[in-house]
């Protein structure tokens, strides 16, 4: 299997992804914030576990097989690994950020949202050792870029980032919490069972969650017409996207994985504008596109 399908992984992760800003806006009108990030994150543990004991397992396994040396067995340090990035990425991360955007403005957020990938880029080169050509950085600036157009739609003089600094501080501090998931998550990516260990992840984040939800006395309320949407952002925004994600990692490393998936809010105004009828005005076209060409530029072996 050639790198093409690293890079493929990721973009369909990133898509996914990016499909559960709408998923989730909807459940949101009517169920508590916290009840629905635990909620997700506990079908998509469930669904991959039954998919693990499922014939898919194999399947799908089979499909994610690539020349890249993998570790057959799951050993202590690995279920120590995986604490952290449970930690990082599905306790302390959601909460920063949701603590964050109470604290601040939607356009503030999203602007910084975009220090995730350059964090996680930033600890590849310092701390896993990951080096790219001179293509690959140029390609990260573009696709950064494009992010922070794309999510403030060009509109600046929105910005207040000094007056809502505690909000500011406690969202760029939940996506460097996040970087570091995605740093201890390239280790796990080495396993051959990643429908294990991805499902591991997402049940322990799941159940942390929703037991703080519990300890906090939220009310955990969710409609019938609420579930399918639900379901499916577990099921394919969280789980496969998670899933694709470790194997991206796996294939083309934290540092192009990371850059890449930020193309998800591209995917998610996308789905908002089809779904829910959101304005996509020629600059977030034009990022859009920008984007893009960073992620193809990475791809091409020039």
């Amino acid at each position: 299997m050639t790198h093409h399908w690293g890079y493929l992984g990721a973009i369909t992760a990133a898509l996914l992804f990016g499909m559960s800003a709408t998923l989730n806006k909807i459940v949101l009108a009517e169920v508590h914030p916290l009840i629905v990030a635990g909620a997700i994150y506990l079908i998509a543990g469930i669904v991959l576990s039954l998919v693990r004991t499922s014939p898919l397992n194999e399947k799908i396994l089979s499909l994610l097989a690539t020349p890249t040396e993998t570790e057959d067995n799951i050993v202590r340090k690995d279920l120590l690994t995986l604490s952290f990035v449970v930690l990082f990425g599905s306790v302390i991360a959601p909460l920063l950020y949701m603590y964050g955007l109470n604290e601040t403005t939607a356009i503030n957020a999203s602007f910084l949202s975009n220090s995730e990938p350059l964090f996680t880029a930033l600890l590849a080169f310092l701390i896993l050792g990951e080096r790219g050509k001179t293509k690959d950085y140029v390609g990260i600036l573009a696709v950064a870029l494009g992010a922070v157009f794309l999510t403030t739609n060009a509109e600046f003089q929105k910005l207040t980032l000094t007056s809502e600094f505690l909000g500011n501080i406690l969202i760029v501090a939940a996506c460097f919490s996040w970087s570091m998931d995605n740093s201890f998550s390239r280790f796990l990516s080495k396993k051959q069972d990643i429908i294990l260990i991805t499902a591991l992840k997402c049940l322990s984040g799941g159940t942390i969650l929703l037991s703080m939800a519990f300890l906090l006395e939220v009310e955990v309320k969710i409609p019938l017409m609420a579930l399918p949407y639900l379901v499916s952002a577990g099921a394919f925004s969280i789980g496969f996207s998670v899933l694709l994600f470790l194997f991206a990692l796996r294939e083309i490393g934290a540092m192009k994985t990371g850059t890449i998936f930020s193309t998800a809010s591209l995917f998610g105004a996308l789905t908002a504008f089809l779904v829910l009828k959101e304005a996509f005005t020629l600059t977030q076209v034009t990022a859009g596109l920008a984007m893009l060409a960073g992620v193809l530029l990475m791809y091409k072996k020039w």
